[in-house]
This record gives structure tokens, sequence and C-alpha cells, in this order.
């Protein structure tokens, strides 16, 4: 728990620390290179298959494979240095800070009128066209981004190391559970898409994180919903409007925050001159806004924590 922890007050203070080599960059420079190999001898939309769950294996019990033998070598060094080793692991899967320094980036040009650096600061982390979108569409990219990734990229991470703590006996697995969901959400966002290339090579990765997600991304929606203290009220417009998304979990994660929060997302988007319609979630009570962007980033920060303290008590009373 103390790793836990540590990890915890890092991310939140420091984040990623700017120049330094994140486990995700190794992911990324690891998928590209078999990509290539993938595309060079596979053509058939078989071999594609093959490889893509042959791809996903390799990356994430090789990430979860080196992390442990990591932490057990900073183990055999010193073990105050090995709390300090799998904090740091454990850090870079929180992307907490990261999330609230991007909706920031976007944020403050838009609130100085500045309409083109906030376009071109949204760019850096959405697919979508940014060039046309005016106020209103700016901020609702946001917070959808913002809303979506705090599961992928704060509480499931979170999810599997605390799994890795309640599991582990003589082996430190939070840090090598963490680290493997980040792979395969890593896996997802780089290859798991329907169109073409990845089409066939991507399935099984996609797959595997949607299945992955699925549980602490309703433990989310739940949490958040006690957080709201209207847990009823949220909940029913999530039952009536997070289904119709395609998507088993993102449609629940941006629907518990837009029903919390009073908004709705969701609606026209734009990716490569193409038009796409999301589904509505939740209900237009006021409109989007800064302040309510940066709502969601503490709602988020309010769930993990809650987390990070009822583990604590769970510890306690399996160590009595």
């Amino acid at each position: 728990m103390t790793v836990l922890l540590i990890a915890a007050i890092l991310d939140y203070i420091i984040g990623d620390p700017w120049g330094w080599i994140h486990p995700v960059q190794v992911m990324g420079w690891v998928i590209t290179s078999i990509c290539k190999l993938v595309w060079q001898y596979c053509h058939s939309s078989l071999t594609q298959r093959l490889a893509g769950i042959g791809l996903a294996i390799l990356v994430i019990f090789g990430s979860a494979i080196a992390t442990g033998i990591i932490v057990q070598i900073a183990k055999w060094v010193h073990p105050i240095f090995a709390i300090a080793t799998e904090s740091i692991i454990l850090a870079s899967c929180f992307a907490g800070r990261s999330l609230r320094q991007a909706a920031e980036t976007v944020l403050q040009p838009l609130i100085l009128g500045d309409i083109t650096a906030a376009r071109s600061a949204l760019s850096n982390f959405v697919g979508r066209d940014t060039d046309s979108m005016d106020d209103a569409e700016i901020l609702r990219a946001v917070l959808e981004t913002v809303t979506e990734n705090a599961i992928d990229g704060v509480m499931a991470p979170l999810f599997y190391a605390i799994m890795g703590i309640i599991l582990s006996d003589s082996l430190p697995l939070a840090a090598p559970l963490a680290i493997a969901y980040k792979a395969i959400s890593t896996l997802d966002s780089m290859v798991g898409y329907k169109e073409p290339p990845y089409t066939y090579l991507g399935w099984f990765s996609a797959k595997l994180e949607d299945f992955l997600t699925y549980i602490p991304c309703r433990l989310s929606v739940f949490t958040l919903g006690l957080i709201s203290r209207k847990p009823l009220e949220v909940w029913r417009i999530c039952q009536r409007d997070a289904p119709q998304d395609p998507s088993p979990n993102s449609g629940w994660s941006e629907c518990i925050y837009a029903a919390i929060l009073g908004v709705q997302v969701g609606g026209k988007n734009i990716y490569r001159g193409v038009i796409k319609y999301k589904p509505l979630l939740g209900d237009a009570i006021q409109p989007i806004t800064a302040d309510v962007v940066l709502r969601a980033t503490r709602l988020t920060r309010y769930c993990f924590f809650s987390w990070l303290g009822v583990t604590g008590l769970l510890l306690m009373g399996i160590n009595r």
C-alpha cells in the first residue's frame, strides 16, 4: 500500500517529468516495429489476426515481466530502492495530472480569447479536426477527452494496481499488473481500429481492452454516482443514454460525468473531413464551460483518492 500512496502523490504533484522516457513510449516503439514486420509478411486477414494476438501477448506479458524483473532487481539492491522504483513505475501508469495539464493547455488560451491557439493545443490531444471548431465545440471536445480518458488513463490502472496489492504475497504485482493494463490501453490506442490497415491486426487488442476495462469502468460510475450525492438520478441518466454508444465503456465514462455536471456531450464530430455523429449523453441543463471541465478533473481526483481510502481500510481489515 505504501508504494501506491507514494505513486499517487508523485502523480498528483509531479506527473510525467518532461524529457523522461515513459513506459508507454517504449511500448509504442515495440508496437511500431512489430507492425512494420506484420505489414511486410502478413497479407491475409487470417495471418494478420494471428499476428494481432501474438502482438498483444508479446507486448502485454513482455511489459509485465520486464517490470517485475526491474522491481525484483531493485529489491535485491535495497528495500527502499525497491519501494522508490515501484512507486515511480506506478506513478507513470496514472495520468491524473497529465489530463489536468492537457485540459489547462487548451482552456488557458481559450479563456484569453485566442481560439487559434486553443484549436492548435487541442489538436495534440484529439483525433478530430479542430481547425473550424468554435468555443463550444472546443470545450465539449476537452470535456469528452478528460472524461473518457479518466477511466483507461487513471481509474483502470489504479484498479489493477490494487488487485496486484491484494493478490500479491511474496511477489510485487501492483506495478506489473498496472503496466500490463497500460500496455493493453496503448495497443488499443495504436492498432485497435476497425478501419484499414488495422482492421484485422487490432481486433484482439480492442476486444481485450474493452473486456479488461469493463469492471473498473462500472466501479468508477458507481463511485462517481456516490460522490455526486445524487446517485439514483445520475445512474438513471447513464442507464438511459450510455448504452447508445457503440463502445461498451467510453459511453458510460462520458455519461456519468455529463449527468453529474448537468451538461450534454456527443453530437457532430469531424475526422479528416468526414462527419461522424456520436450519441447524445446527458441533459443540456447548462452549457459546457471551462469551470465544468475543471470540475470533471476534480471528480476524477475524488474518485481516485476514494479508491485509495477504501483499499487502505480493506487492507487494514485483512491484516488484523
